[in-house]
């Protein structure tokens, strides 16, 4: 058996991993579910909270910056992002 690798992005409505996902995206290093941007409606876990309660490894927060003056309500990207990840065992 093998250890890969699932990466998980969740990309929350503020800096609180309770607080709602607004955006998603998942990649299976094992190889047994292919996902693609866009081919789910609800988004895997609805906090980061409940990711981590199931088992996902939080490895990496954006970091909390003040938007520049004038800035504040600019969409251009969702600024709070979380990777999280779980190891699962495969077959090689």
């Amino acid at each position: 058996m093998a250890l890969r690798q699932k990466v998980m992005v969740l990309y929350l409505a503020n800096s609180a991993l309770d607080s709602p996902t607004i955006g998603w995206a998942v990649y299976d290093g094992t190889g047994e579910r292919l996902r693609m941007a866009g081919d789910q409606d609800e988004p895997p876990y609805p906090t980061g909270l409940a990711a981590l309660k199931d088992g996902w490894r939080l490895f990496q927060a954006s970091q909390l910056l003040p938007h520049h003056r004038g800035e504040e309500f600019d969409l251009a990207y969702l600024k709070y992002e979380f990777f999280f990840e779980q190891l699962a065992e495969t077959a090689q």
